[in-house]
């Protein structure tokens, strides 16, 4: 029998792949295979040009990806022991074989021979980018270390590859760890009706009367935000802040703590390495924000701006929380429940008033509609697509003319052994192949929203709507692309300060009235969303929106400081450094048990160390690019044209402050992401 991994054709065949049989073979081969071919090209004694060096090795990276790309998803999706084991067997080599190319010192002069060669300056602007990019990315990897450095910048690479990887796990496991098995109804008070549904659905599956709360985030988020019940508020809260740690319900367990300094320890090893002071000035060689001073003056700003409506807001909690229920100190667990409360009595409405009007097909119905008045695209879904589970669907994207452009599949609920978040990765890139046709591209879409229940579709907060929009923007700039070279096309190449960009500007037309139209029926009824509901959900848009700059402008500081600050001699200083800036930046104190960072997975299992920073950097173009928007018509057409065009069909190839200037006229401004966020009295 074939190995599925290894004959794809245009999608992975994913319910044919056998993780102990399919993964590690496959992989070995495609490796081996490269490391032939990459000699026979080095090997060639010919001056060195772009088809005879920069499409094959292309190929041989498209040809890696496609085996490990379903690999790695599935990872994230469907996890077990066996596909878990075979991952971590497999981890090494993929590493060791990324470092070993970048680090080959005879492809980095081959590829800058033609730098410097009279090809060069006859290419196009995405494949000079390329090479560009390309030897920048050799340099930032050690190319040019003695060998004792680039043997020991290749064992960081590794070891750091095992510890992001064990830090994820452990999240998942303490995550999927802790029950709250409730059998007295009085404990459910509160709770909306779909969550008990949820909660009585999650004890049955586990052969049990009553309920069970679960740290899964639909669960958590609803009990933080209706459960009554001060004292299991509080058991949710300990057990959530204290996953994988020195401390709460599994106390030591799955503890990320030491991990977390290993992993600080081998980056600010690896930025000594080349040359730089720390790993914040090492991330930052491939941002748009060009210093550490411009990113902590960047958020010292915003905590300018956002600081005194925050505790403003934090006063008003306070008060409500002490005039509803006589509370005279409000505790981090009790924040979303007299939010959630607040906000009803403030604008007689809620999360879950909503729901009702958002369900999630037309949430996507709707949301295909809106990208198709705004760029001239169609979306269609395709059934009889193999899939990794059955709750997964498959859409294609056409153009205005109806040809195919790529592809992308969704899988939006939560479940057991699914990592918890949302996030949109690839499965395919565009590129043109040897025989000039065109390889589209497909990606992934994934969130956790709470699943139909009892035959009801899914229903989805307000907050959700904006994730799946936001998730949906990732995917139309990795879709939309016109560039036909894998390194830059899509979202490849592009500044990761500069990436959320595509997604953040999508949420702004979640608030939209037209937009409303399109994405909003009752699932019962059919009846649009009702003008005064519209118009209350409006008034209670910007929300505690101090607040949540606040806590984003925490998140961003403690990330770019723990890097930026670390210290061999004292180590990384974590909690330290997070203590102060909660002093100077919270509003209301943390327990001393929360431990926040062991579960911080954007920094610790994701992209997005010392740049956690990107998606406020990135709120300011999104916003400011949306306000064009608001000048010329939410769906104008030629506006919407020219972000097409300027934006998300051109990948890395533009600097993104260029591409922003052409669509917008002018660099940003702050002005709109404040007025965006309620934060100042300008209007439109």
């Amino acid at each position: 029998m074939e190995n599925p991994l290894l004959n794809q054709g245009s999608l992975p065949v994913f319910s044919t792949i056998i993780p102990e049989k399919h993964i590690e073979p496959a992989l070995k081969q495609v490796i081996t295979e490269n490391r032939a071919a990459l000699t026979k090209l080095l090997d060639s004694n010919v001056a060195f040009t772009w088809d005879n060096l920069m499409a094959p090795m292309e190929e041989m990276s498209d040809k890696l990806g496609k085996v490990w790309s379903p690999v790695s998803h599935m990872h994230s999706v469907v996890e077990s022991e066996i596909l878990r084991d075979v991952y971590n067997t497999c981890l090494p080599l993929l590493t060791e074989y990324h470092t070993e190319i970048m680090q080959n010192e005879t492809l980095f002069k081959a590829i800058k021979s033609i730098a410097d060669g009279p090809e060069y300056q006859k290419l196009n602007a995405a494949q000079r980018k390329v090479i560009d990019n390309d030897i920048r990315d050799f340099k930032l990897s050690g190319v040019s270390l003695p060998p004792a450095d680039k043997a020991r910048f290749a064992d960081i690479l590794k070891e750091m590859s095992k510890l992001t990887t064990l830090f994820s796990e452990h999240l998942l496991d303490a995550t999927h760890a802790f029950t709250l098995h409730l059998t007295d109804p009085e404990a459910t008070k509160g709770l909306p009706p779909e969550t008990l549904k949820m909660v009585a659905q999650n004890a049955e599956q586990r052969d049990l009367t009553g309920w069970v709360l679960t740290l899964d985030f639909p669960c958590y988020s609803a009990v933080m935000k209706y459960l009554e019940n001060r004292e299991l508020r509080w058991l949710m809260y300990e057990a959530y802040v204290t996953r994988a740690s020195d401390t709460g319900p599994h106390a030591g367990k799955w503890d990320n703590t030491q991990i977390i300094e290993d992993i600080l320890r081998l980056r600010h090893e690896l930025a000594n390495l080349m040359g730089f002071a720390n790993y914040a000035e090492y991330s930052l060689a491939t941002k748009m924000a060009d210093s550490p001073k411009r990113v902590l003056a960047f958020l010292s700003d915003l905590i300018d701006t956002s600081k005194e409506a925050a505790k403003a807001e934090m006063a008003e909690l306070r008060a409500f929380a002490k005039s509803r229920d006589q509370l005279d100190q409000i505790e981090n667990w009790d924040i979303p429940f007299y939010t959630e409360k607040l906000r009803e009595a403030k604008y007689a409405i809620s999360q879950e008033e909503l729901k009702p009007y958002f369900p999630a097909q037309k949430v996507l119905d709707g949301m295909f509609v809106t990208v198709n008045r705004l760029y001239g695209i169609h979306i269609a879904e395709k059934k009889d697509v193999d899939t990794w589970h059955p709750q997964v669907k498959y859409f294609e994207i056409f153009d205005q003319n109806h040809a195919f452009i790529g592809g992308f599949y969704t899988d939006l609920y939560a479940r057991p052994h699914k990592r918890d978040g949302a996030w949109m990765d690839e499965a395919r890139t565009r590129r043109i192949l040897p025989n000039d046709q065109i390889q589209f591209p497909v990606a992934y879409l994934t969130c956790n929203f709470t699943p139909p229940i009892d035959n009801k579709p899914a229903l989805l907060s307000q907050d959700e709507v904006e994730t799946v929009f936001h998730e949906f923007g990732h995917c139309l700039h990795h879709l939309l692309t016109r560039v036909d070279y894998a390194a830059v096309s899509g979202i490849n190449g592009v500044p990761w300060d500069a990436v959320e960009f595509p997604s953040q500007i999508m949420e702004h037309w979640c608030w939209d009235k037209k937009t409303i139209e399109l994405i909003s029926s009752h699932y019962e009824t059919h009846e649009p969303l009702p003008e005064l509901l519209y118009n209350k959900m409006q008034a209670a848009k910007n929300f505690q929106s101090g607040m949540q700059m606040l806590r984003q402008v925490e998140f961003s500081l403690f990330d770019f400081r723990i890097h930026l600050e670390y210290d061999p001699k004292l180590g990384g200083r974590v909690q330290p450094i997070l203590d102060e800036i909660r002093a100077k930046v919270a509003v209301v104190p943390y327990p001393t048990f929360n431990r926040f960072q062991n579960s911080f997975s954007h920094i610790f299992a994701g992209g997005y160390a010392a740049g956690y920073y990107s998606y406020k950097w990135a709120e300011v173009l999104s916003s400011d690019a949306f306000s064009l928007f608001e000048e010329t018509g939410t769906f104008n057409p030629k506006t919407g044209l020219s972000f097409l065009e300027n934006i998300l069909q051109k990948g890395g190839v533009r600097d993104p402050m260029l591409g922003f200037v052409a669509f917008r006229g002018r660099e940003p401004r702050i002005d709109a992401l404040l007025r965006h966020s309620g934060l100042t009295a300008e209007k439109m």
